[in-house]
């Protein structure tokens, strides 16, 4: 997995470079911890999350003057942050819900597609409801998978409450004692308020009718926007309900490091990485291993 991760990752790696050449410079470590900041920012990890690391940095290696002892010291750093406090994903344990949610154009059809592909090669019954009812080519692309995956999909009409695709989709789930329901939900609806309103609206809706199950609700964020991702995720904190993040098109960026900006942030566990547009494009987040084919 870390090798093919450092390949996916390979416009992020020479992104941060510069990072690991500093600990290989020579340079004293003064030198090194004030060089990082400046690497670190411009690898796309934000001035926040930088501050913060190269800060517990010089304090917890105030008599380190070993390199290799100040790399394994910022990795672990970096670890930490990409590893916030996170219980069971819902998904563990069936039967379970997951909303997909987040702007337009971050990737949430074909994330959706490739968890219900790896979820149906599990051996679990997979429902995917098409509830971004605002564009009618996310619905189409939804079908599509469906089709090519033989998974159901629930969908309504274009302009259809969302809400009421994802009741059809929870009673349709019942009806076939599904596993995991996949909800693909509207990315923009008029203002932002009236969307964090629908996403809490769709969400009661799965309290209410499917009351035994789990629910994820993961924020689809397309690391190619770098910094701009940390905008977006912002506006989703408005929605209560998020659980975790799923990260597209690491592989075709070297914004990549936006990632630890985003997780810095937010609070929230990456569950999931996009690295392709194949339905097995998707590997499961491990802090340490993204750290280490970034560094290694």
């Amino acid at each position: 997995m870390l090798g093919s991760l450092r390949e996916k990752l390979a416009r992020t790696r020479n992104a941060f470079r510069k990072v690991g050449d500093l600990f290989r410079s020579g340079k004293r470590r003064d030198e090194i911890l004030d060089e990082l900041e400046e690497a670190l920012i411009q690898a796309d990890v934000g001035v926040a999350a930088t501050e913060k690391v190269v800060g517990a940095l010089k304090a917890k290696t105030a008599k380190t003057e070993d390199e290799a002892g100040l790399e394994r010291a910022l990795k672990d750093e970096l670890v930490a942050l990409l590893s916030p406090a996170d219980g069971k994903a819902a998904a563990a344990d069936g039967p379970a819900v997951i909303l997909m949610v987040g702007v337009n154009g971050g990737g949430k059809t074909t994330s959706a597609a490739k968890l219900a592909a790896r979820f149906k090669h599990e051996g679990r019954r997979v429902v995917l409801a098409a509830a971004d009812t605002f564009r009618a080519a996310a619905q189409e692309q939804l079908a599509l998978w469906g089709k090519k995956l033989g998974i159901p999909v629930v969908r309504g009409s274009y302009g259809a409450d969302p809400a009421s695709v994802v009741f059809d989709a929870a009673r349709s789930f019942k009806a076939q004692q599904g596993d995991i329901l996949l909800v693909d939900t509207a990315g923009r609806i008029h203002t932002n308020t009236n969307l964090m309103n629908e996403l809490e609206k769709v969400r009661r809706v799965v309290v209410r009718e499917l009351p035994g199950a789990g629910i994820e609700s993961l924020l689809v964020l397309d690391a190619t926007v770098g910094q701009n991702a940390v905008v977006q995720a912002r506006e989703f904190l408005k929605f209560s309900g998020l659980t975790g993040i799923f990260l597209t098109k690491v592989d075709g960026t070297a914004k990549g490091g936006a990632a630890i900006a985003v997780a810095a942030e937010m609070g929230l566990p990456i569950r999931f990485l996009g690295v392709g547009e194949g339905e097995d494009d998707i590997a499961d987040f491990s802090a340490r291993e993204f750290v280490e084919a970034l560094l290694s």
